[in-house]
């Protein structure tokens, strides 16, 4: 059984100590700056590492079974997994060039998790369950291949996909260790954001390791009866706790955070709720993004109307938060926040 260890371990940890350091440097530039799927074509290696390397290692955990394109230019993949699970990573143009160029920066929106145990009940990443974690060298892959076959350089990741991150913590920071380093992707921490719907425990892990991500929290209710109502993780973590580990995160790092917060009509947006939100921001000066509801299929929730969603947003600034009304992308292929799901189907 070949193993996926040169994707998720730094090349000094990698089963080769027969070969000299230099060759495993090569094989990861091979690897991670060149994007290159075939050994056959690692030409300055000699011809018997590269029998050993296919025989025993694999580089390709990821087979792309479907690319959707929205109007606004964004691009939905769909990559089958090893064991026959299937994930869904988006990429997102963050501005248009001129003439209809491609756009100059890129993000990529990343899954952790082979569907969701959480429940959030907006979200269509949790309705079939939760199946298994990611292991690391299945996140790293996503990267790797939405650039190879996008074409396009990937600037930003936002761990926002299927998947609750923190909840498959080690894996998860193990693939950004290998994204962020000199040898791997070397995309910034900082160009790196986590989300979790408020993981306490893993939160406090985060704001202690030494890695200078992003942490958002996927808020979605100013208050204990809003948020218990729509997200089950808030009855095991209320939001004094949730607030207690971010203000602990904060003081850690020496860095804002971001709350993003759906808009859900009759649900969260009442101009109440705008109110509540704003207190909670200025105890932690937080940013917030709002993201107006984007429709999943099988569920009955509705976004507010423009001028609601206009009035909440409003009351925020008016109350001194730094607030943005999020311009969703991706909706029409179902590519949106809140709208990546768990696929069955299978590759013909």
């Amino acid at each position: 059984m070949t193993s996926l260890e040169l994707l998720e371990k730094p090349p000094e940890d990698w089963d080769l100590k027969e070969f000299p350091a230099y060759r495993r440097k090569q094989i990861a530039e091979w690897l991670f700056k060149k994007r290159t799927q075939d050994f056959d074509s690692m030409s300055n290696l000699p011809s018997p590492l590269i029998d050993q390397l296919k025989q025993r290692f694999d580089i390709s955990p990821l087979k792309l079974q479907r690319v959707q394109g929205s109007k606004d230019t964004t691009r939905k993949y769909l990559y089958q997994l090893p064991a026959g699970d299937f994930i869904e990573c988006v990429l997102i143009p963050a501005s248009e060039g001129l003439y209809g160029n491609r756009s100059d920066r890129h993000t990529l929106c990343v899954s952790s998790q082979v569907g969701c145990a959480y429940g959030c009940k907006f979200c269509a990443s949790g309705l079939e369950g939760w199946k298994r974690h990611l292991r690391a060298a299945e996140i790293v892959a996503q990267v790797i291949e939405t650039e190879r076959h996008s074409e396009t350089k990937v600037n930003n990741l936002v761990f926002m996909g299927m998947g609750e991150p923190l909840a498959n913590f080690e894996n998860l920071m193990q693939a950004i260790q290998i994204i962020n380093a000199h040898w791997g992707l070397e995309i910034g921490a900082r160009k790196i954001t986590i989300s979790t719907s408020g993981l306490v425990p893993q939160i406090k892990q985060l704001a202690d390791h030494p890695l200078q991500t992003r942490l958002a929290i996927s808020l979605h209710g100013a208050t204990d009866a809003v948020r218990n109502q729509i997200m089950p993780v808030n009855k095991k973590y209320p939001l004094d706790q949730l607030l207690q580990a971010c203000d602990y995160y904060q003081k850690k790092k020496k860095q804002k955070l971001t709350f993003e917060y759906i808009l859900i009509a009759d649900v969260n947006d009442r101009l109440e709720d705008a109110h509540h939100l704003a207190r909670l921001t200025s105890q932690l000066h937080a940013k917030i993004n709002l993201i107006p509801y984007n429709p999943v299929q099988d569920l009955s929730w509705q976004r507010p109307s423009s001028d609601q969603m206009r009035r909440f947003t409003d009351i925020l600034k008016e109350n001194g938060c730094v607030a943005t009304l999020r311009i969703e992308k991706g909706k029409d292929i179902d590519a949106a926040c809140g709208q990546l799901r768990l696929q069955e189907l299978r590759a013909q």
